[in-house]
C-alpha cells in the first residue's frame, strides 16, 4: 500500500530539519536543542505524554550512566594510571613500537571506556612519552584518537550509537506491518566480529602510514614536544623568567588595579601579588596594588628591568617574598584543552572570571592556528578544542580540571585522591558487569548499574564522584531525542522516506543499497552528533531495508556503525576534538589521515556486517 504524506508526517520531518540544522549551525547548545523538541513532540500530540519521558528510563541511557561511573571507578583505583606506564617499559622508546602499543592499548580500553573520556585519560600520558623519548606529539595523538573510534565498535559498551540501536529496534519492532518478522535485539558481544577487525585496520594502517601522513614540520623548531620551557617558547611565546618587583611610593602603581597594570605598554605577565601578609597567586583583575606591594611577574629579565625603571618600581636578583608560591612542586606552568563538553566554550576568558574562581592565570590561548598572548587573551572567545596555557597552583588546576570543563594536558601531580586499595573490588564488579551482559538474559543497564552500584558500595568511588563522572549533556541529548525516532515509526514519516527512496533506487542490488544508506549516515554523521544521525537514520534504514526485502538487522547496524566513522572533521568528533588543540593539528593533517582510514572503515564495515548477520 502505498503511503502518503500526512501532516504528523510533515510534522516530524520539519522538526528533523529543524534538529539537523540547529546542531550544525550550534547557535544554542545540542542538550537545550532536543529538550526543545521533546517538548514540541509532546504539545503536538505526536506521541503519547505518559511515553514521552521514556527516554531518560531507557535501557541505552542507564546503561551509559553506569559505563561511565564504572569508568570513573576503574580510573580512580589506578588501573588506567597502571596500563599506561607500562607502555615505556614495553616499548623501549622506539617510535613505531612505541605508537603501535599506545594504539593498541587505547583502542582495546575504548571497547569499555567512553572514547572521549579514554583520550582524556591518555593526552598526559601520551605528553610524557613525547618528552622522554623525543617522538613528535603529533605522530602519536591523532593515531591513538583514530585507533579509539575504530575500538568503540567491539562491544555495545561504550558507542553510544550502538547502545541506543537496541532501544531504536524495541521501538520500530512496535511498529513493524501485521506478519513482518520482530528484529532481534543484539547482545553485549554480538558486534565483537566486526569490531575485531576494524580495530586491526585501524592498528595496521597507522603503524604503516604515519610517517608518510604525518611527517615532520621543517618550518618548525625541532624541539622536544613536552611540557617544558621550551615547549612553552617555542610554540606559544611565553617566554622569560619569574621576577620579584616591590612597588615604591614614588611608583605610579599605586592605587592601580591589577586589570589596569596589565593595560600598560610593554606590561609583563602578573603572576602573584603580596600584600603585607596576604599573598595570592593569579590576583583578581580589582586586587589593587599599594606601595610596598610585591609583584611576581614573569618576562625576559631585561624587558621586566625596563618596565621597573619605568614605573619606578625595585627589581629584585632572585625570589624571595614569593618563593614559596613558586616552588615547582605547588605550582607552575601548565596546557590545557577545552573539551566538546565544556561550559566555557562561546564564552571570553575574561567572562569566565578564572583568577577569581580557581586561582588561575591564562598566559596565552591558541584558537586554531592564532595564539594569542597577554591582554588581548580575555577578549579570546573559546570554542572546542582551543589550547590555554595557564598558570597555576598544581591543587587549583586539579579542582578547576574536575569540573570537566577543561583537560590538563600536561602531567602534573595528581592531588585527587586516588584508592589503589580497592582495585580489587573495582576489577570484580566490572567483570561481574560484563559476566551478566554476556552470560544472562539482564537487559544492558541493569548489568552495568549491578557494576555501578557494587563500585559504590564497596567505595571505589563516593557518589558525588559518580555524579560527576556522568556527562549529563550527552545523558539528556539521548533521552531527548530518542522519542523523535519513535515519532518517525509511529507516524509513518520513516517508511514514507524508505518508499521514495525505493522509488529512485528499487533497481539497485542489496550491497549498493546498503553502501548507499552507510555513505549518507557517514556524511549526516560529519555534520551532527552521532546520537542525532542514529536517531534520525536507523527508522528510515529498516524501512528501506523491509521495503526492498533485505536484511533490517544488517541495515540498523550499518547506520550505527557509519556514524562513528568520522575522521576528517574535528567538529564530527568530541574523541578528535580532545586532541586537536594539544597536537597542532591543521585541517589538512585530519583531511590527509582520514580520507584514506575513512574509506578503509566503511568497506570493513559492509562485509563484516553481511558475514555476520547475513549468515
Amino acid at each position: 500500500m502505498e503511503l502518503t504524506l500526512t501532516p504528523d508526517m510533515m510534522l516530524v520531518l520539519g522538526l528533523v530539519g529543524f534538529t539537523v540544522v540547529m546542531l550544525i549551525l550550534e547557535w544554542v547548545r545540542a542538550d537545550i536543542v532536543a529538550l526543545l523538541v521533546l517538548v514540541v513532540i509532546g504539545i503536538t500530540g505526536l506521541m503519547p505524554v505518559d511515553r514521552l519521558f521514556d527516554g531518560f528510563a531507557s535501557n541505552a541511557v542507564l546503561a551509559l550512566m553506569g559505563v561511565m561511573i564504572m569508568g570513573a571507578g576503574l580510573d580512580r583505583t589506578g588501573v588506567f594510571a597502571r596500563m599506561a606506564n607500562s607502555i615505556l617499559r614495553m616499548a623501549g622508546g622506539v617510535e613505531n613500537r612505541v605508537s603501535l602499543i599506545i594504539n593498541a592499548m587505547a583502542g582495546t580500553l575504548s571497547s569499555i571506556i567512553q572514547s572521549q573520556a579514554l583520550a582524556a585519560l591518555f593526552l598526559p600520558v601520551a605528553s610524557r612519552i613525547s618528552a622522554r623519548t623525543g617522538i613528535p606529539l603529533k605522530r602519536l595523538l591523532l593515531p591513538m584518537a583514530a585507533c579509539i573510534l575504530c575500538g568503540t565498535s567491539m562491544t555495545l559498551i561504550s558507542n553510544s550509537p550502538l547502545i541506543l540501536l537496541n532501544d531504536l529496534i524495541a521501538s520500530a519492532d512496535r511498529n513493524l506491518p501485521p506478519g513482518a518478522q520482530t528484529i532481534q535485539p543484539y547482545s553485549l558481544f554480538s558486534i565483537t566480529p566486526i569490531g575485531i577487525p576494524l580495530l586491526l585496520v585501524g592498528l595496521g594502517y597507522f603503524a604503516f602510514f604515519t610517517r608518510r601522513l604525518l611527517p615532520d614540520d621543517d618550518d618548525k623548531p625541532k624541539v622536544t614536544p613536552g611540557r617544558t620551557e621550551s615547549y612553552f617558547a617555542d610554540t606559544y611565546g611565553i617566554a622569560g623568567e619569574v621576577i620579584e618587583l616591590t612597588v615604591t611610593a614614588d611608583s605610579p602603581l599605586v592605587g592601580m588595579s591589577i586589570g589596569e597594570a596589565e593595560t600598560l605598554d610593554k606590561a609583563p605577565l602578573i603572576l602573584a601579588i603580596k600584600n603585607g601578609n596576604d599573598a595570592r597567586l593569579a590576583p583578581p583583575s580589582d586586587q589593587m596594588i599599594w606601595v610596598g606591594t610585591v609583584l611576581g611577574v614573569l618576562g625576559a629579565r631585561t624587558e621586566v628591568n625596563a618596565f621597573a625603571q619605568a614605573l619606578q618600581c625595585r627589581m629584585g636578583n632572585r625570589i624571595q617574598a614569593l618563593a614559596d608560591m613558586f616552588n615547582p612542586t605547588r605550582a607552575g606552568i601548565s596546557e590545557v584543552v577545552i573539551p566538546p563538553s565544556s561550559k566555557f566554550i562561546k564564552q571570553q576568558v575574561g567572562e569566565l572570571r578564572l583568577r577569581k574562581r580557581y586561582g588561575i592565570s591564562v598566559l596565552a590561548v591558541n584558537h586554531g592556528d592564532e595564539v594569542t598572548r597577554g591582554e588581548d587573551v580575555r577578549k579570546v572567545t573559546l570554542r572546542a578544542g582551543d589550547s590555554l596555557v595557564l598558570h597555576s597552583y598544581w591543587r587549583d588546576l586539579e579542582l578547576a580540571a574536575e569540573s570537566r570543563d577543561l583537560v590538563p594536558v600536561t602531567d602534573i601531580p595528581s592531588f585527587e585522591e586516588q584508592r589503589p586499595g580497592k582495585i580489587r573490588f573495582a576489577l570484580m564488579f566490572f567483570a561481574l558487569a560484563m559476566g551478566l551482559g554476556l552470560f544472562t538474559n539482564l537487559k544492558l543497564s541493569v548489568a552495568m548499574m549491578t557494576g555501578a552500584i557494587g563500585m559504590l558500595l564497596a567505595g571505589v568511588l563516593n557518589m558525588d564522584e559518580a555524579y560527576g563522572a556522568i556527562n549529563w549533556k550527552t545523558i539528556f541529548v539521548m533521552a531527548s531525542l530518542i522519542p523523535l525516532g519513535a515519532a518517525m515509526d509511529s507516524t509513518g514519516a520513516a517508511a514514507w522516506i524508505a518508499q521514495e527512496i525505493i522509488a529512485h533506487t528499487g533497481h539497485m542490488p542489496q550491497w549498493a543499497l546498503q553502501a548507499c544508506v552507510a555513505i549518507l549516515a557517514l556524511l549526516l554523521s560529519q555534520v551532527i552528533s552521532h546520537v542525532g544521525c542514529v536517531v534520525m537514520m536507523v527508522p528510515m534504514a529498516i524501512n528501506i531495508a523491509l521495503a526492498s526485502g533485505g536484511n533490517p538487522s544488517v541495515y540498523a547496524m550499518l547506520v550505527a556503525l557509519s556514524v562513528s566513522n568520522t575522521f576528517m572533521i574535528p567538529g564530527a568528533s568530541p574523541t578528535i576534538l580532545v586532541i586537536a588543540g594539544p597536537g597542532g593539528y591543521k585541517q589538512r593533517d585530519f583531511m590527509r589521515v582520514g580520507a584514506g582510514l575513512t574509506v578503509l572503515m566503511l568497506v570493513v564495515t559492509l562485509v563484516m556486517v553481511n558475514v555476520v548477520f547475513n549468515r
